[in-house]
């Protein structure tokens, strides 16, 4: 999942998060977001985005894009990414 927004930096590099499937003992980490399969993200699973492993990666390895999600699930996003540096 994309988390960086398109105004940020000039380098052709994004921040991303990897989605894998979800685990019922993922529940109480603040890391791992649950996020239910719909037509808008074309998930097919349940899944969790793991804000634990951010990465940066040249957009070159962007091939397609899957699908998208709300505003109101990049907040969960950005809440668990703030939890885990910390920033509150």
């Amino acid at each position: 999942m994309v988390v960086s927004s398109d105004g940020v930096g000039q380098l052709p590099i994004k921040l991303i998060a990897p989605i894998t499937d979800w685990k019922e003992y993922y529940t109480g980490n603040i890391w791992h977001v649950k996020i239910e399969p719909d037509t808008t993200n074309n998930l097919t699973k349940v899944s969790a985005v793991d804000v634990l492993q951010l990465r940066g990666m040249d957009v070159q390895r962007l091939i397609r894009k899957v699908g998208e999600c709300s505003s109101e699930f990049m907040e969960e996003i950005a809440t668990a990414i703030a939890a885990v540096v910390e920033y509150f």
